[in-house]
């Protein structure tokens, strides 16, 4: 009996050291985890570091590829488009334009009264309009059918004290947020569609002859007074708003710049010299690449594997496309080394763009002690749960790292643009204020990005540059500068000012 018993003894204290080594093996390992994991990250943040050296090699990257961009067509990766706008709103304008937004699936028709320098927007309407995704593929007299059919209606419903002078045209501007050669204030050629259009007998086509030929079709007596895209009306809204604005910049899904530069440092524009002496410049900034950018290998496998690689690296390190995609792809690096959520990798984790930068700035703002927005998020996005509190502190400090590496470097170019117009310095007894207008849903919601790059601005320039500097919110731009450059491009433009 007693043999019996050690026996048992002996069997029970040999289970206890396995499961004891088990344990302790299973501890080691996530420890091991663990480290493997804060490597990656460690790595991360050392490769996306952004010092105030770095900064300044990349401003002055982007300005030199000003400077080629301006000389020749082709010189540069920044196209340095002619936008063709000479004349930006001055707050004079009088009397009623309309405006057509097209950029995505829906496009959005708008409606202003202008009243002078006495009562500026007098009256602002507006309707929103979705594309049937049949439209997107078909043919381009569907389309433009289509968008002259919604506007004939919105047209018809024009109100009281909104209809156009006796004996005149109605005026529009244009806002067509697709790749184009501009070849006139009102006239540019389609080079191709993105966002999911494929219409192509519309490309190489004036985009405005398009709309005009639909406008008659549809019985609408209307002219388009300019077309432009949404960044220089983002410049031309700023303007209208504060006559110091001399730049806009767009950080949404995509981002791009445009700025006001004076004609004769333009050696490719050919044409008689404006008689304002200035050009809008609608740089395409987001196509800019330098060797001094922090890129990483999350970068070089986005780009890789996207509908355009070598293109638009900027954007793909700065704009709310690519932020959360970035943070998904070292999540999933994470996962796969390091088994950070567990010995299977969630399949969400696998999708391409499936954490989206609204989600990953949630994340980044989530101020609740036991971050309880992250677990959420991860859970919906991602289908992770169970994460303990110390994996959601990595996760928001990762959400950190790639937020301020986009706003720090975003803010870089912006610096490019203020040196390259020379106003990164104060000139002695000069009094100067450059007002730099932004725009898109990631500067206007992602609000420690939009702190990170103001901050970042100020830095680059210095106390006593940055007090001349003013960074401002320009609202709906694209929208309601469309009208005014309409309004500052009109017809009637001598008449409009006497009246």
């Amino acid at each position: 009996m007693k043999k019996v018993a050690v026996g048992a003894t002996v069997i029970c204290a040999a289970a206890v050291c396995a499961a004891t080594a088990l344990v302790v093996r299973q501890r080691m390992k996530r420890s091991g985890n663990w480290v493997k994991a804060m490597e990656i990250l460690k790595e991360m943040e050392e490769k996306s570091g952004t010092p105030l050296r770095k900064l300044r090699q990349v401003a002055d990257a982007m300005t030199v590829e000003m400077h080629a961009g301006l000389a020749s067509e082709g010189g540069s990766q920044l196209k340095m488009l002619i936008s063709y706008v000479d004349n930006l709103p001055t707050g004079d304008e009088h009397g009623l334009f309309y405006a057509l937004d097209l950029g995505g699936t829906n496009f959005r028709v708008l409606r202003v009264r202008l009243g002078g320098r006495e009562q500026r927007v007098v009256k602002q309407e507006f309707e929103e309009v979705s594309i049937p995704p049949e439209l997107m593929t078909g043919t381009s007299a569907q389309l433009f059918d289509y968008i002259a059919e919604a506007l004939a209606k919105f047209v018809a419903t024009e109100g009281d004290g909104l209809h156009p002078a006796p004996h005149r045209q109605r005026e529009l501007g244009f806002t067509f947020s697709f790749p184009v050669k501009q070849t006139s204030i009102a006239s540019g050629t389609l080079i191709r569609w993105t966002k999911g259009f494929k219409i192509d007998d519309a490309v190489a086509q004036d985009v405005v002859a398009e709309l005009t030929r639909a406008m008659e079709r549809k019985g609408l007596d209307m002219r388009v007074a300019a077309l432009v895209n949404d960044t220089v009306g983002t410049l031309a809204g700023g303007r209208y708003d504060d006559p110091d604005v001399i730049a806009a910049v767009i950080l949404g899904t995509g981002t791009n710049a445009a700025y006001v530069e004076r004609a004769h440092a333009i050696p490719k524009w050919h044409g008689p010299l404006p008689n304002s002496g200035e050009m809008v410049i609608n740089m395409e900034w987001g196509n800019f690449c330098s060797s001094h950018l922090p890129s990483t290998e999350y970068d070089m496998a986005l780009d890789a594997e996207s509908l355009n690689p070598g293109e638009q690296i900027y954007e793909k390190m700065i704009s709310g496309m690519y932020l959360g995609e970035i943070v998904r792809r070292v999540l999933y690096r994470m996962a796969r080394e390091a088994a950070f959520f567990g010995d299977v990798i969630p399949e969400k984790l696998e999708r391409q763009f499936a954490l989206r930068t609204p989600d990953m700035s949630a994340m980044h703002h989530d101020a609740s002690p036991d971050l309880k927005v992250v677990a959420s998020k991860l859970k919906d996005a991602l289908g992770i749960s169970n994460t303990s509190l110390k994996m959601r502190k990595m996760i928001v400090e990762l959400c950190d790292i790639v937020a301020t590496r986009g706003a720090r470097i975003a803010a870089a170019g912006i610096f490019g643009i203020i040196k390259k117009l020379g106003r990164d310095t104060v000139k002695e007894g000069e009094k100067q204020k450059t007002v730099i207008a932004l725009d898109g849903g990631l500067y206007e919601h992602y609000t420690r990005f939009r702190e990170c790059l103001e901050k970042t601005i100020k830095e680059l320039l210095g106390k006593e540059a940055a007090e001349t500097i003013v960074i401002e919110h320009s609202n709906d731009g694209s929208g309601i500068g469309a009208a005014l450059l309409a309004a500052s491009h009109s017809q009637y433009l001598e008449a409009t000012y006497e009246s």
